[in-house]
């Protein structure tokens, strides 16, 4: 194991110790648990990555037609249940 130290709010701090009596275990413990959890998840998106799949998406359902501005919720729709949008 690697030691490391961490600065928590009061808050923090009597909450983790709370827990831990709860649980009966560490507060590192519960620490432990809490940074496996996060590092089990995927990494968000970055911002630039959010641009280029938005900026990929325009232009994806071309309809022809000229109410697209008003009904876009129903072409939306419409495309999904057709499985015509995927990642």
């Amino acid at each position: 194991m690697v030691r490391t130290q961490i600065q928590l709010t009061e808050a923090q701090a009597a909450g983790l110790k709370k827990r831990a009596a709860a649980e009966k275990v560490s507060m590192a413990e519960l620490m432990r648990r809490s940074v496996d959890e996060l590092l089990s998840r995927p990494a968000e998106t970055d911002e630039d990555e959010k641009w280029e799949r938005a900026r990929k998406a325009v232009g994806f359902l071309k309809s022809g037609g000229t109410d697209l501005s008003v009904n876009h919720d129903e072409y939306f729709v419409e495309a999904i249940l057709d499985g015509h949008f995927h990642k």
